[in-house]
């Protein structure tokens, strides 16, 4: 499963795969094979070769998608975000209304443009491929409409939260 995942205000890239007692894990573009063992309590043992590291995970009843993480005797809060959901502060529901801009989640390139302003698009669709950490994101409309504004083109360095697209 890919995640997008943030701590202390920034965002990782995370693919998480479990099996049986098994975890494999990408972060960042950096590996891991665990052994995993539950414990009593909520917590668990992670195993990495001869290393062998305590780890709990709470789930923050208030927070939707938010976890309090133990590891290593430090805490974490972590926030699972959505990658099909834009941060745009609409909600990809079939119910919007109005405009939905598209923003830059972090600094990056720009790779590609996949919609022209005046374009009718579905809910989903591709709009604008941002490059950032050597990953590529692919940036989707919240709802159907008509793409209004395309403000960025193929090759454009951004920051995050700078107004990429705007659907209405």
């Amino acid at each position: 499963m890919k995640l997008r995942v943030e701590s202390s205000g920034v965002e990782h890239e995370v693919s998480l795969e479990l099996v049986n007692d098994a975890a494999t894990a990408d972060i960042d573009g950096r590996h891991y094979d665990l052994e995993v063992r539950e414990l009593a309590d909520g917590q668990s043992l992670l195993i990495d070769g001869s290393n062998v590291y305590k780890c709990r995970v709470e789930s923050k009843r208030k927070e939707h998608n938010s976890f309090a993480v133990t590891f290593r005797g430090r805490g974490y809060d972590i926030k699972v975000i959505d990658p099909k959901r834009l941060r745009s502060g609409q909600t990809a529901g079939a119910h919007d209304h109005g405009a939905a801009e598209i923003v830059s989640p972090m600094p990056g390139k720009i790779v590609r443009v996949l919609a022209a302003p005046g374009e009718h698009v579905a809910a989903g669709a591709g709009i604008i491929v941002v490059e950032a950490m050597k990953m590529q994101n692919e940036m989707k409309a919240p709802k159907a409409g008509i793409v209004m504004s395309i403000n960025v083109e193929a090759g454009a360095t951004v920051n995050a939260g700078d107004l990429l697209a705007v659907i209405e």
